[in-house]
């Protein structure tokens, strides 16, 4: 008996000690270059570990193509089995999450769950048209890759070249029944479970009974990165930046534009090192700043103004070169920035041209005050000037006064002061 209980806890021991840890990853949101980062780093981190096990909890719109091969060729080339799960119910394994969920080891969904809708789609966010060599070249493109994917994988083939060409889509169930997928559960504890025993195509067998959960966070330069990727979020910022900057430029002192101006020019630099962008369209907003500026020193009635509008417009819907319209730059983000620029641009230059029309109001009167004559002042000679309050005046003299000499005010014309020198009493 007690031969028999020791035996026993060994085994539980050794099957213990032989399923080592899981490692999980989570991704959501749009594919870019700081979801590969992480990706890539936590299949690193997982191979030098010894984990078991490297689960993707995915849910994601797509993303850009760069990222999306580069994760999948980092998750096919990982001697750790990758384990890719959609999650939570609601969440979507779309356009390029499709790409990344077939080149799993295991490709797993959870109830209320779908994936597809992998056709190619342009810069400007429309789908290629039928007889466009361009378009063609793209979908064939998509579709070699994608099929010799779901083969080397062991999936179905067929489905996921319809998902490119026709943007198929499948339930969770419906990926099952086609051969998409390898398992439906319905949260990671269940995942998990169901993975115990189970046997590679290339013989390698999973062992999670009893193994620890360790998930992977995303570093802090990983998170700022992600949130970067935004093409919206860049964009305001971008404009925030350069408008805040100009704002301080034009006004004495060192204040909230500058700072404010220059942390936000800084976000958007590294938000742009991760898009991919278009340098003339970079270009084009520069050049709508810049007219909207010379508009408020050299009024022209609001012409410099609308040119500078539609430089910006034509800039800001071809800053970014982003396939996929789900994590594009938002027309309604472009329109209400625009907009709101405009208005404020506006309501300067209405302001300088009110300000030309008004006539003049005479100046408070300098009679009494005193000052330093600058220069020497005869009268009925040339003009000079003086020092009255830290300003300069151009005066006249009523007597001769020598450089130096204090003087007071004795009258005014306009910008002209008369003065003579101040008797001082002992």
């Amino acid at each position: 008996m007690r031969t028999a209980c020791v035996v026993g806890i060994l085994l539980v021991a050794a099957s213990l000690a032989l399923a080592g840890e899981v490692f999980v990853l989570k991704v959501e949101g749009s594919i870019n270059p700081a979801v590969q980062e992480y990706v890539l780093r936590g299949i690193s981190l997982a191979e030098r570990e010894g984990a078991e096990l490297l689960v993707i909890i995915l849910d994601t719109p797509g993303g850009l193509d760069s990222a999306t091969k580069e994760i999948a060729e980092g998750i096919i080339a990982s001697r750790v089995p990758v384990v890719v799960y959609v999650y939570p119910p609601g969440a979507r394994a779309a356009s390029a999450g499709t790409f990344i969920l077939l080149a799993a080891d295991i490709a797993a969904m959870a109830p209320g769950t779908s994936v597809g809708a992998a056709h190619p789609v342009l810069l400007g966010g429309e789908s290629p048209e039928e007889g466009d060599p361009m378009a063609e070249k793209m979908v064939n493109d998509a579709v070699s890759r994608i099929r010799a994917i779901a083969e080397l994988r062991g999936r179905n083939a067929d489905w996921a070249e319809k998902a490119v060409r026709e943007s198929a889509t499948a339930t969770a169930s419906e990926a099952l029944e086609f051969g998409v997928i390898d398992l439906v559960a319905k949260d990671l504890d269940s995942l998990l479970s169901a993975l115990d025993g189970w046997t590679l195509p290339d013989g390698r067998v999973i062992h999670t009974g009893g193994a620890g959960v360790r998930w992977v966070r995303k570093t802090f330069r990983e998170w700022l990165l992600s949130y970067l990727a935004d093409p919206n979020l860049v964009y305001i910022l971008l404009l925030l930046g350069i408008y805040g900057l100009i704002y301080e430029f034009l006004s004495p002192g060192i204040g909230i534009g500058f700072a404010l101006g220059g942390i936000s020019l800084i976000l958007a630099l590294m938000g742009l090192q991760i898009l991919p962008i278009n340098l003339a369209g970079l270009g084009l907003i520069l050049f709508g700043v810049l007219l909207m500026v010379l508009d408020v020193f050299t009024p022209t009635n609001g012409i410099l103004t609308t040119g500078g509008v539609i430089s910006l417009l034509l800039g800001s819907f071809s800053l970014f070169e982003v396939q996929s319209p789900a994590i594009g730059l938002s027309r309604w983000t472009v329109i209400g920035v625009v907009s709101t620029v405009t208005a404020l641009f506006m309501f300067v230059v209405s302001k300088g041209l009110l300000a030309q029309r008004r006539r003049p109001k005479p100046l408070t009167t300098m009679v009494g005050l005193t000052g330093v004559a600058k220069t020497d002042l005869v009268p009925g000679g040339k003009e000079g000037w003086v020092l009255v309050r830290g300003e300069y005046w151009r005066a006249r003299a009523e007597e001769e006064i020598k450089e130096g000499d204090e003087i007071v005010v004795t009258g005014q014309e306009g910008r002209v002061l008369t003065v003579r020198r101040a008797h001082r009493t002992p």
